[in-house]
């Protein structure tokens, strides 16, 4: 009897120091997959309140989270007794121990602010950053409805206001032959560097990037990439694209340059800063007619052409679903993105990537997740 108690009682002891040491790397798998989703989750409802506000005409603040230490304390201690008998006492084992745990973390943000601010949310993105993100799978049509302002004097819709709100017709038709001939293997985007020599001042030192829109080198697009002409389909998107974008029909490759004026061998874009992104999509938000009445805000920005559905539909109303994909709260009001609304949710991501590489400079740091090991 002795011995079986003395077994039990430095058995509990021996699980309480095991507990002990193996919570580093148990939490270590759990932590990174959860601060991880904890950052996206953050970071859509920043883009969301940013959207929501420019609406009403509010300026946007970015945070940047700089670094995450997650600080555990697991305590154990535990004992032993033992009592063989003497006498009148009896034999008896006694086994005590004790377990504290307590979870810490420590968040670091850092205010977007100065140069860093202009660099990622005023300046216009670079055509050579947002047209590769075509060839990664990113549909060419939702892309350039995002980001383009107007493509060969074709003009996208704008938040503005005025007569040519809703942007021009022949510009969305012009996304969506685009579309059709990415799907049919018939459109290729290309990036190019420019050598080595054109990025010197002349005294042998380079000149680094600075913000998104001074990448060095072109993007390119090609027409006809695969079988061009094999069908009377393919054949007739392709006239027509060259058509509208004032192109060479003996050239399959074109230049894709930032500006208004072109000539026949490249295409001339003009594209939105990310606030400008912002805007645009908080500009199609339906809102009551009576903030309208009152100049809280503008009226909502319609589009034309063969796609009048908003970019990414933002819903509103006192209490968001708890199923929701994203949701704020603004002026006692929520506004929220349905989660079986998968075309705004891919048109969301598609804006959160954007904004990730435009906030990207040669000065930028991933936040640092320190997460103890014992």
């Amino acid at each position: 009897m002795t011995r079986k108690a003395l077994s039990i009682a430095i058995i509990s002891v021996s699980f309480l120091a095991a507990g002990c040491a193996g919570i580093g790397p148990g939490r270590l798998k759990a932590d990174q997959v959860d601060y991880a989703r904890a950052l996206g989750d953050a970071k859509k409802r920043e883009i969301l309140a940013a959207i929501v506000g420019l609406r009403f005409a509010d300026a946007p603040s970015f945070l940047t989270v700089s670094s995450i230490i997650a600080a555990y304390t697991f305590d154990a201690t535990g004992g032993a007794i033992l009592n063989a008998g003497s006498g009148a006492q009896p034999n008896y084992a006694q086994a005590t121990g004790s377990v504290s745990y307590s979870n810490h973390p420590t968040f670091t943000f850092t205010p977007t602010t100065g140069d860093a601010y202009a660099s990622a949310y005023i300046r216009p993105l670079s055509p050579t950053l947002v047209m590769p993100l075509a060839e990664s799978g990113i549909p060419i049509d939702l892309l350039l409805r995002i980001t383009a302002q107007s493509i060969s004097g074709l003009q996208n819709g704008t938040a503005l206001g005025g007569p040519n709100a809703a942007g021009s017709s022949e510009f969305f038709l012009l996304l969506r032959v685009l579309r059709r001939l990415q799907l049919a293997g018939e459109l290729n985007i290309e990036s190019r560097n420019t050598d080595d020599d054109k990025g010197d001042k002349g005294d042998g030192k380079r000149q680094g990037n600075k913000g998104n829109n001074a990448d060095k080198g072109g993007v390119f697009i090609t027409l006809g990439a695969t079988r061009s002409g094999a069908s009377k389909e393919v054949a007739d998107d392709l006239a027509l694209v060259r058509k509208l974008l004032h192109l060479s029909p003996k050239m399959k490759t074109y230049e894709i340059v930032y500006g208004q004026a072109a000539d026949h061998d490249r295409i001339p874009m003009v594209t939105r800063s990310v606030l400008g992104i912002l805007t645009d999509l908080g500009a199609q938000i339906s809102v009551p007619s009576d903030q309208v009445g009152n100049g809280a805000t503008k009226p909502t920005i319609g589009l034309i052409g063969g796609e009048t559905r908003p970019t990414i539909i933002v819903k509103t109303g006192e209490k968001p679903p708890q199923d929701a994909y994203v949701s704020v709260l603004y002026d006692k009001s929520s506004y929220w993105i349905d989660r079986g609304d998968f075309d705004s949710k891919y048109a969301f991501t598609v804006v959160q990537n954007l904004m990730a590489l435009a906030e990207v400079t040669d000065t930028t740091k991933s936040p640092i997740v320190t997460i103890p090991a014992n």
